[in-house]
């Protein structure tokens, strides 16, 4: 079975695991997944949750339920939203009293620990480790825009993004919140694994916008400053881009435009973090 599957139970009680999270962060939705399992699955399930220092023991943490015991469904996704506040780093799964589950998938907002980078630091601010998120983009045909911020180098072209052929006039676009607003300094547009279908070229535009809607920031009246000038791009190449910079100020989100279309692996926007009086921290 490819999953988490206990053994019968004969004595009193249940069984539960402990699962760090990749990331800490505010949970909004778990899905129990059960899938496979039929007439093994638990017929309920119960979630909790607690934040702990990075390197800490969870012997002996504070939990707190944020999924009451509920009932599940064999062979099937049993979602449940989650309305808890906290930015929680561990969870702990109780099934009773035994059973299978497929997969634990637990979403949510990222919520970054700011205090472990020195005041002056660059700081990926399009990255999800530091909340940021991809919006919306023009196509995902091939591969997810999310693969744009994700940690480490790509493993191949499905991990990037990646729009079908244009066959007629425009260009592929993705929007991408950052954790915070900063001032930009380095982008980094990486074609990785990308040979015979990335980009001709690109540009990045950046603006600073409050609580906006998708809307709003797909359409015209969004004031998008450019930051990178279109650029010719090269295949399988990381770029990096500083001098031919613009300094728009700070930014809250970013636009990464390709022309005229094609794959892009990963997509690094460095920056100062900054603070509400203004400042750069």
């Amino acid at each position: 079975m490819d999953g988490w599957e206990s053994r019968r139970r004969r004595t009193p009680g249940h069984d539960w695991c402990l699962i760090e999270l990749g990331l800490p962060g505010v949970i909004q939705g778990v899905d129990i997944d059960t899938n496979h399992f039929l007439g093994n699955h638990p017929p309920h399930a119960s979630l909790d949750a607690c934040r702990l220092p990075e390197g800490a023991s969870v012997e002996g943490a504070a939990w707190t339920e944020i999924l009451p015991k509920s009932p599940l469904e064999p062979g099937s996704q049993n979602l449940f939203a989650i309305d808890h506040e906290g930015g929680w780093t561990h969870v702990r799964l109780h099934i009773y009293p035994d059973g299978g589950v497929a997969r634990l998938k637990v979403y949510g907002a990222v919520t970054p620990d700011w205090s472990r980078h020195a005041p002056g630091a660059l700081i990926d601010l399009a990255a999800v480790e530091h909340g940021g998120l991809s919006l919306a983009c023009s196509d995902l045909f091939f591969s997810h825009m999310m693969n744009l911020i994700m940690p480490g180098p790509p493993e191949n072209m499905g991990d990037g993004w990646e729009t079908k052929r244009r066959r007629g006039p425009g260009y592929d676009w993705v929007i991408v919140r950052l954790g915070t607003s900063g001032r930009v300094r380095r982008i980094e547009v990486d074609t990785t694994h990308f040979k015979g279908n990335y980009p001709d070229q690109c540009s990045v535009d950046g603006g600073f916008f409050s609580e906006v809607d998708l809307d709003f920031l797909e359409g015209s009246e969004a004031a998008w400053m450019e930051l990178l000038p279109k650029t010719k791009l090269q295949a399988h190449h990381r770029h990096i881009f500083e001098e031919q910079l613009r300094d728009g100020g700070p930014v809250t989100h970013v636009r990464l435009n390709i022309f005229p279309d094609g794959g892009v692996a990963r997509l690094r926007v460095f920056g100062v973090r900054e603070i509400d009086d203004g400042s750069v921290s």
